[in-house]
């Protein structure tokens, strides 16, 4: 009961802040490729918040997002995503090479 309560809590405060105000400098600092940014950003809000109520929650959620199961699927989505960014990547670039060479001229 308690720890539902906490959760409710959480979401109302989560709901009630938005994210750029907490972290959106850290995201934008990160050097980092993939697009799974955003969600860690999310991830981690959501986790200080919910950490602030409950301690325990807080644990429950570390303990969670350590499980081999989430583990597997986050590391396949980053190898996935980031394969998604390089051919974005390649496709730019070959869209810029055949604007200059077809359209401009150079």
């Amino acid at each position: 009961m308690l720890q539902s309560r906490a959760l409710v809590i959480a979401l109302i405060l989560l709901l009630g802040t938005t994210l750029p105000e907490v972290h959106s400098k850290s995201v934008f600092e990160r050097d980092r490729r993939d697009w799974l940014v955003f969600p860690d950003a999310v991830a981690i809000y959501i986790y200080e918040t919910v950490n602030k109520l409950s301690p325990k929650v807080g644990q429950f959620l570390v303990d969670a997002s350590q499980t081999q199961v989430v583990v597997v699927t986050r590391n396949f989505l980053i190898r996935e995503t980031t394969k998604l960014s390089i051919l974005a990547e390649q496709l730019m670039e070959k869209i810029k090479n055949l604007w200059y060479t077809r359209v401009v001229g150079y």
